[in-house]
């Protein structure tokens, strides 16, 4: 649990950080940086567990290929919608995934309909529909925010089909290269944005970058380690209180106040994530 946690923890810093140099180094850059500087504990984790290089052999690699690619376009929007968003909201939209996960499931492993997938997306779906409402049908919109959720969605929707790929690979793959390639990936994606601009940060937004990576790699490894030592069940209930950090850096960082649409949408949400949860969890 402690773990959990403490996982919850570092991706919330990771997002800070993201936030904290988003309006002056392009989101093809964050996404580099945090990829590159998240290899590093992630091969000091794989060589500690005597599975590095050779745990990094594959079967499958246009497995490999699709999951890193899905992956990396979900870490992109993910970053595009913080850069847009207050830190609260778009942390909120990640909370979509297990509902549209639910439904890729169906698409493409040819699970069941339940009344549990459902009722998560419908919830899931209503929390973003009161989320955004305020923004709609105003003749000063901010399309900078309606941006931000967009991405935010489209964030949720390619981690749904990249968490389907790791199920697919995790029956065969080792859990380290499956991480391990993702990360590669995100590099070459981040790389590829080169000729969309790339800013020469400054010492304080370079170190602020290496943070991003360091606090994502350690928060995976918090993560996968957390899974070895408790029961998916009760690990669940710490997924949600995640929330509250983005929540406090809003308040006491970034000088964001919690808006009502936030507040109502909230339960919305959190709530389709727990009924795909659930779901999971019974049918398993």
């Amino acid at each position: 649990m402690l773990l959990r946690i403490l996982s919850g923890f570092l991706f919330a810093g990771m997002s800070i950080c993201v936030k904290t140099v988003s309006a002056e180094i392009p989101v093809g850059q964050i996404v580099f940086f945090r990829s590159a500087f998240a290899l590093i504990p992630l091969v000091i984790f794989l060589w500690l567990r005597a599975e590095f290089p050779h745990g990094l052999a594959t079967r499958r690699p246009l497995g490999h290929l699709l999951r890193s690619s899905l992956g990396a376009a979900a870490m992109f929007a993910s970053f595009a919608s913080i850069a847009r968003l207050p830190l609260a909201e778009a942390t909120l939209l990640t909370y979509l995934s297990p509902a549209f996960t639910s439904v890729a499931g169906v698409l493409l492993l040819s699970e069941r309909v339940t009344v549990w997938r459902i009722g998560g997306v419908v919830l899931g779906l209503a929390g973003v529909l009161v989320l955004v409402w305020p923004e709609l049908g105003h003749l000063g919109m901010d399309a900078g925010r309606m941006w931000g959720y967009i991405w935010g969605v489209l964030m949720g929707i390619l981690t749904a089909f990249a968490l389907i790929m790791v199920r697919s690979l995790s029956r065969t793959e080792n859990p380290g290269a499956i991480a391990f390639y993702f990360v590669i990936a995100s590099m070459i994606v981040g790389i590829a944005s080169v000729p969309f601009g790339w800013a020469m940060p400054e010492w304080f937004a370079c170190s602020i970058l290496i943070l991003a990576g360091l606090f994502g790699g350690f928060a995976h490894i918090s993560m996968t380690l957390s899974f070895r030592h408790a029961e998916a069940s009760l690990l669940a209930p710490f997924e949600y209180l995640a929330i509250l950090w983005p929540i406090l850096a809003d308040l006491l960082l970034f000088d964001m106040p919690i808006s009502s649409a936030f507040l109502t949408a909230l339960p919305l949400a959190l709530a389709g994530a727990a009924l795909a949860a659930i779901e999971g969890r019974r049918r398993r």
